[in-house]
Order: structure tokens, then sequence, then C-alpha cells
């Protein structure tokens, strides 16, 4: 007679169910406050002016020496960075500056889409 298994798969792996979340949820952060790509004005992100977030941006990337690529990809990329990962509790209201700051960016680099 065939005996039924009655370990339950809950109980067996343990490993996945126990998550060290709490590190993972600051990645993006410490990104924004220690990247080695720029060196960012305190409290960029939380200006309300997207002409001053998209100058502050523009200063930062043309005075870093570690950037990898231009200033406007290193400008632009930290901008996008912040609005897709560390913005994400953002508030439509507050996300709305961010993302103007990127048409001003386009501007003081004279990339502007036609």
């Amino acid at each position: 007679m065939a005996t039924k298994n009655t370990t339950s798969h809950k109980g067996t792996s343990t490993r996945s169910a126990k998550r060290k979340s709490v590190p993972e949820k600051k990645w993006s952060r410490q990104v924004t406050e220690h990247s080695d790509a720029l060196d960012l004005e305190g409290g960029v992100f939380k200006k309300k002016d997207p002409k001053k977030i998209a100058q502050s941006l523009k200063r930062s990337a043309e005075h870093s020496k570690r950037k990898k690529s231009g200033s406007f990809q290193s400008a632009m990329s930290m901008l996008n960075f912040y609005i897709n990962r560390a913005g994400k509790s953002l508030t439509k209201k507050e996300k709305e500056p961010l993302e103007k700051a990127k048409g001003e960016l386009r501007k003081l680099f004279h990339r502007e889409r036609e």
C-alpha cells in the first residue's frame, strides 16, 4: 500500500521566504547620494522649479571628472534614475517638475527635439 506524502511545501523552502528586504530597498538612495558619476547638489530632486533642477544637474555633470559618458548623458541618466527608481513613491505633483526638467536639460545642452 502506497503512503501519501503529508509534508507541506511551505516548510521545505525557508530560504526563499527569508529575504533581506531592508538593503534592497535602500540601494537606489545610496546611488543617488553616493554616486561615482556625479556630485549632486543636496536636495536637487526636491526643487520645484524644473529649470533649477536642470541647471544643477548640468553643473554637476560638467564639473564631474568621474563620469563615463558625456555631460548630457550623465545628467539625463541621473534624472531618469531618480524618477524611475528612487522616486517611485513620489506624488504626481512632486514628479511633475522632474519630468519637465528633462525638457529643460535638453534646452540647456541644445538637444531639443523637433
